[in-house]
């Protein structure tokens, strides 16, 4: 259904309409509409979209940037310089917290991505029981609460170290040998695994968060907008979504050429590795009803552990986009 739902949207901004002012085929706004896209999987999806406008096959006029931090991505959230972005979606829930309600969700990108890796000379693991008592090394934001909510529920005592903030800092200290038991997100687990062949993939965290919730899926990624651009020009936040969601679906059907595209676009740097990561991924087009569903519930799990993650409390109804 909302394949359908986008394909007519698709349909209506061929025809040329648009709040914002339109031509022919295009929506028009007063200047390109600045999206910012983080590199690593959260931003997987944007590469089709991105390769698209750049060839001018666009109905809206976009100015992409890829950032490796989500702080300056949420700064220019702020400050105006960027209309529509990809984030973790507790950074997304925090942002409207602190920014009174300055953002919008538009859709959820992302599922579960993260992955118990362990050197198997050293280390085994089954199940989250066996984790109990031992030190997991977790990056910090998204992958520490999450981790915390699912330890926590399932009645594991394990103490989580994130002194290695960056997925990409603990991925390189993995493969080297300076930690043996870590918590990480795609690609980096199979950089790391490529990297140090003693390494193996234990546990998909995925899997494990669907036994201990069953009725709330992992959402780690989304795409928010500045609530000003989204009542500005609602059909331009309509036309993207409709442009989106088919560049997410090109990251499964056709994974070879979406590892090119995005390594061309400098979402990441390795198109063999993006490839191979792909299927594990696990991205996603969720957007109205059904998005507010999935994130209100695992922001109710993380508030329930960690309060701060995401801004002291759950968003308002206004956070959601649902759309026209």
């Amino acid at each position: 259904m909302k394949r359908i739902i986008a394909a007519l949207l698709a349909l209506t901004v061929c025809l040329g309409l648009g709040v914002c002012g339109s031509a022919a085929g295009r929506i028009e706004t007063d200047g390109p509409v600045n999206v910012m896209v983080l590199n690593g999987t959260t931003g997987f999806g944007m590469a089709k979209l991105m390769a698209d406008a750049e060839a001018g096959g666009t109905a809206v006029d976009y100015a992409f940037s890829v950032e490796s931090d989500a702080a300056v991505v949420t700064a220019a959230l702020v400050n105006g310089d960027c209309d529509i972005a990809a984030l973790p979606t507790n950074a997304a829930s925090t942002l409207y917290n602190k920014s009174q309600g300055g953002v919008r969700l538009l859709a959820l990108n992302t599922l579960g991505v993260l992955y118990v890796v362990a050197n198997a000379r050293t280390v085994s693991v089954e199940s989250l029981a066996d984790l109990a008592g031992l030190t997991v090394y977790v990056p910090a934001q998204n992958p520490l609460y999450q981790m915390k909510a699912l330890c926590e529920a399932a009645g594991v005592d394990v103490t989580l170290d994130d002194s290695y903030a960056q997925p990409a800092d603990l991925r390189t200290a993995l493969a080297a040998g300076e930690v043996d038991l870590a918590v990480l997100p795609e690609p980096m687990v199979t950089i790391a695994c490529a990297a140090n062949e003693d390494l193996a993939v234990m546990l998909d965290l995925t899997e494990q968060w669907a036994e201990v919730f069953p009725d709330s899926p992992p959402v780690q990624g989304c795409v928010v907008a500045r609530t000003d651009f989204v009542q500005r020009c609602p059909d331009a936040v309509d036309a993207f979504l409709a442009e989106y969601g088919p560049s997410i679906d090109y990251l499964t059907r056709e994974p070879a050429e979406a590892g090119r595209l995005i390594e061309q676009t400098g979402v990441f740097s390795n198109a063999a590795v993006a490839e191979k990561a792909i299927p594990r991924c696990n991205v996603c087009f969720i957007t109205g009803e059904d998005m507010r569903r999935d994130m209100e519930q695992f922001l109710q799990i993380l508030l329930d552990v960690a309060p701060g993650s995401v801004g002291g409390a759950l968003p308002e109804d206004d956070f959601y986009y649902i759309g026209k």
